[in-house]
């Protein structure tokens, strides 16, 4: 098969797979094993002396597996070529959120126009914090936020490590993800078991996060807010997070940031930007036409990498 069949033809398939469908809710998904995994780790091995080396053990042994597993799927496969792009475009939907992250946040602008109540439930879907408090601003403000957090993580990140390990650095990287996601919190039960892994996912997402804010204030048109980024991007508490939710910040002229509850602990969080206005139905359109953009960005340039890598 030719090599730039072989480079493009996947992640196309896979691409287009995630903006017609989104995320398959009634097929068997690998981001629900990952869970499961985790938390069996979790339930076991969280409790007692040496958490933290535990955790350490869980977290690559996890992430190691899911890396040689694809990489032994995809050896099987390749004396069928076409079977093989089959597979690895099946699995690169499943690495992709892009369209279930925008249809998320879009549904929780027209949820809260209907009622407060309904907002509240609607954002409880794509955010961790407790929700049952916010305010009509606080609940946009948490979905604008998770868009753009999210677009690294869900979508550049992801195509950040196809690049560089095809499809089982992909899958290596949501496992990366779905660790921090589940046990990478500071709390009490987690802080010790989960420490490794929250440092794993800083490393893992240290490159794309700065690479997604690039890209969203160049798909915006606006370089000049690069300065903005880098003085804000690192105000948040997490190291990365905060250089895509700086570049929406700049862009849609707002401010993110606050104080939240998580597990019943109020969190700080420095504040990126500095104007505080309501928010409306069209920043929504706008910021996820910026994700959009990003999205389309990221993939042409996974593309070239990985063409350029089979040369």
């Amino acid at each position: 098969m030719d090599g730039v069949v072989i480079a493009i033809l996947p992640l196309l398939a896979g691409w287009l797979l995630d903006m017609v469908a989104g995320d398959p809710s009634r097929l068997p998904h690998p981001i629900v094993w990952f869970g499961n995994a985790i938390a069996f780790c979790e339930r076991h091995f969280n409790k007692g002396r040496g958490r933290a080396i535990k955790g350490a053990v869980c977290a690559v042994a996890l992430i190691a597996g899911v890396y040689f597993a694809g990489v032994l799927l995809l050896h099987r496969l390749s004396a069928w070529q076409w079977a093989e792009v089959a597979v690895q475009a099946i699995l690169i939907y499943y690495c992709l959120a892009g369209t279930t992250l925008i249809r998320e946040v879009r549904m929780v602008f027209m949820a809260v126009d209907e009622s407060i109540e309904a907002g509240r439930r609607q954002v409880g879907r794509i955010v961790g914090r407790d929700t049952s408090g916010l305010s009509a601003q606080e609940i946009r403000t948490a979905a604008l936020e998770t868009l753009a957090e999210n677009l690294s993580d869900g979508v550049v990140a992801p195509l950040f490590w196809y690049a560089l390990l095809g499809v089982p650095g992909m899958l290596a990287y949501k496992m990366v993800n779905t660790l921090d996601s589940m046990i990478g919190y500071k709390n009490e039960r987690y802080r010790a078991f989960g420490m490794v892994a929250a440092r794993i996912d800083d490393v893992a997402n240290f490159i794309p996060a700065r690479l997604t804010a690039l890209l969203m204030v160049m798909v915006a048109g606006k370089s000049r807010l690069l300065p903005f980024v880098c003085r804000y991007g690192k105000e948040h508490a997490s190291p990365n997070s905060g250089y895509p939710e700086a570049a929406l910040a700049g862009i849609l002229d707002c401010r993110f940031g606050g104080t939240h509850d998580y597990f019943g602990e109020s969190v700080y969080k420095p504040y990126i930007g500095v104007t505080q206005r309501d928010f409306t139905y069209s920043d929504m359109k706008r910021a996820t036409g910026i994700n959009r953009g990003t999205e389309i960005c990221a993939v042409l340039l996974a593309m070239t990498v990985r063409y350029l890598s089979l040369l």
